[in-house]
């Protein structure tokens, strides 16, 4: 991807993170990065389109692509996330396969297997959830991937725990080619803070309504204003595709909403270092079948 040796004898590229919906991709990337850029939730395909996280380790700067989970995809939605995945994984230095080791090979881990032969990229194995795994198990599953796809190396870890990711990150740093950075040596992300915002009142959501409310969920920054006193002023609009979901994030007596930007507000004020005053707007709105929701999310819109 880089061309040319860095007189420093510095090392740059790109790992492409994939694997199936729930296997831990955006854990593991903040947990690579060492901080948060990359929201988590218990619900399926959080992750929606590319996410990048960038980490040092040595003279190496590794540029992590955070994809969406890779997997049947039956709307419109579904399918501009898959592609966006591949995307990612097509332009990528090294591509790391992440599997949940306690699923194995089910049949969304036996189509991306099939399809990983197509990707030109260097291609390393990701056991994670190790820890709720017994070893000989994990061993077992280790090889029968192997057996079917060719991997140069493999690695267990534990995304939530830490367990293996020191080793993970430095083989990674290793595997970069030569060249300059792309990034300064401070920035983790290249996503400005206000799409970030925006993705932390997401994860709220999921976290307060994951049993009660549908996927059709999406929430944008409409405005972010810096105040004289250093806090800055934030309006989202939270978009769901019917009435009954609207009345389901407001809540009864706004109980619902109001719990959602309390919690919102307190990570987007760690995550921008500043005081944040934080205002939610819940409208309905057919989002799923609008491109320019596509565009603001960074994916392609499926024309069909």
């Amino acid at each position: 991807m880089n061309e040319g040796a860095d007189p420093s004898g510095r090392r740059c590229g790109f790992v492409a993170l994939i694997g199936a919906p729930n296997a831990g991709k955006s854990t593991l990337l903040n947990a690579l990065v060492g901080a948060k850029i990359s929201i988590v939730s218990r619900k399926v395909q959080t992750t929606r389109s590319l996410v990048r996280g960038v980490a040092i380790k040595g003279v190496a700067q590794i540029i992590f692509v955070d994809t969406p989970g890779i997997f049947a995809p039956r709307r419109r939605l579904d399918r501009a996330m898959v592609a966006s995945a591949w995307s990612g994984a097509k332009d990528a230095d090294v591509v790391a396969l992440l599997i949940d080791s306690r699923k194995g090979v089910d049949e969304e881990v036996a189509t991306i297997l099939a399809s990983l032969p197509s990707a030109a990229a260097a291609r390393v194995l990701v056991l994670n959830k190790v820890d709720l795994v017994a070893r000989p198990k994990l061993l077992e599953l280790a090889a029968e991937l192997n057996a079917r796809t060719a991997f140069a190396e493999t690695f267990m870890i534990s995304a939530l725990t830490g367990d293996g990711i020191a080793h993970l990150k430095e083989r990674l740093a290793a595997l970069m080619p030569a060249g300059p950075w792309l990034y300064p040596e401070d920035q983790i992300s290249d996503a400005p803070v206000r799409a970030l915002a925006a993705e932390i009142t997401r994860e709220k959501i999921f976290d307060r309504l994951h049993d009660e409310l549908p996927y059709h969920t999406t929430v944008e920054t409409q405005s972010w204003t810096d105040l004289k006193d250093g806090s800055a002023r934030i309006e989202q609009t939270i978009y769901v595709t019917r009435e009954a979901h609207r009345k389901i994030v407001l809540g009864e007596k706004g109980r619902t909403i109001k719990a959602i930007g309390m919690a919102a507000r307190r990570e987007i004020e760690a995550a921008a270092d500043q005081k944040i005053h934080l205002f939610l707007f819940v409208k309905v709105r057919d989002w799923p079948d609008d491109p320019e929701h596509y565009r603001v999310m960074g994916l392609e819109f499926p024309r069909e």
